[in-house]
């Protein structure tokens, strides 16, 4: 939804679409009635879930840097490649930002250091158990959330009738 709205806007505003007025205004309508169901979270909810996340980074930080830059692949991870990753999971995220499509900052730059590796010294360079764990709990964090958030829903509208 909030990729239609963001594409929509971006056309109307680029003038590359021409539409007649009547077909225009239905048209910015319909892109702002797409944007109240993205443009919802409080600023409490955004600044509770940033706190949360800054601190599970600082508690945690000596074991994600451990699998991030060290178990990924079969050596340690050289200035070049952390920098080369950085970046590149910094341009991406930040398109991603721009075309309004949620994306994990972990999976973005577990993937760049994977791609430094194979790059580095091919795919035997990468640590296939981890690579392999990594991209299973990829796979698993979709479905297991929604199972979970839609039990807890569940649960608390029960017991609040």
């Amino acid at each position: 939804i909030l990729l239609l709205a963001n594409r929509g806007k971006k056309l109307l505003a680029s003038e590359s679409v021409s539409l007649s007025t009547a077909d225009r205004d239905a048209y910015k309508k319909a892109t702002s009635e797409m944007s109240t169901f993205t443009d919802y979270a409080p600023w409490q909810v955004l600044l509770m879930v940033s706190l949360s996340l800054a601190c599970g980074t600082m508690i945690g930080w000596q074991r994600i840097v451990k699998t991030i830059g060290e178990r990924i692949g079969k050596e340690h991870l050289t200035y070049a490649q952390g920098a080369s990753s950085e970046l590149v999971a910094a341009m991406m995220i930040g398109a991603s930002t721009q075309l309004g499509l949620p994306s994990s900052t972990t999976h973005v730059l577990s993937s760049a250091i994977a791609g430094s590796m194979v790059a580095n010294r091919g795919i035997k360079n990468l640590n296939p158990q981890m690579v392999r764990s990594i991209a299973l709990a990829w796979v698993l964090t979709l479905p297991v959330t929604m199972v979970l958030a839609g039990g807890l829903f569940l649960l608390f509208r029960s017991i609040s009738g």
